[in-house]
């Protein structure tokens, strides 16, 4: 499945500091920084992404959005968002005491959420293109699938750009996590 993206809004590109770069090149240059760390989850993400159907690099892109690889959330027992979320893909509290905050069970119970909302998305949305129904899946993960606007799926996602962020920052570890060396179709969930 190909995606486009617009990435990472001016102020998001901004994460590591002032840059010129923005849109797709800032997001892939996030995921870039994040890969040393992100390589430590490789297995829970494998494990993970064939447990729940999703393309491996979809979760890790929702990982370096939201946590930066656990960079951003380590020195505070895994809490972010003003201690509000929890996690490498951080949930809104309390957790539910699955695991770690930087365990498999974590990251197997986060990615069944995002697979809900991609699936309420779906069903709310049929008419949409597969691609576009994966934008306003990851998009409701972020905001909720109530506040999943029709004509700008990131319309109300933090920095009105979640979806298209975490999209553009997935393409780059997609290149790295080679889908087709690890096990065929990462979009199986949208043909059953």
């Amino acid at each position: 499945m190909k995606f486009k993206s617009s990435g990472a809004s001016d102020i998001t590109a901004q994460q590591d500091g002032p840059t010129r770069t923005k849109g797709v090149d800032a997001s892939h240059a996030l995921a870039k920084k994040d890969w040393e760390r992100m390589n430590k989850y490789k297995d829970d993400i494998f494990s993970v992404a064939a447990q729940h159907k999703v393309d491996p690099a979809v979760i890790a892109g929702i990982i370096s959005r939201e946590s930066r690889a656990g960079n951003t959330i380590k020195d505070d027992g895994g809490w972010g968002d003003h201690f509000k979320a929890w996690g490498l893909m951080q949930l809104r509290a309390p957790p539910s005491g699955l695991g770690a905050w930087d365990s498999r069970a974590h990251l197997s119970q986060a990615t069944g959420i995002l697979v809900d909302f991609i699936k309420k998305i779906r069903k709310k949305y049929p008419d949409w293109s597969k691609e576009y129904q994966l934008e306003g899946g990851i998009a409701a993960y972020n905001c909720g699938d109530g506040k999943v606007d029709p004509k700008d799926a990131d319309k109300n996602t933090t920095g009105g750009d979640y979806a298209n962020d975490v999209l553009a920052r997935a393409q780059w570890y997609r290149e790295k996590y080679n889908p087709k060396t690890f096990w065929g179709s990462v979009w199986g969930f949208f043909s059953e």
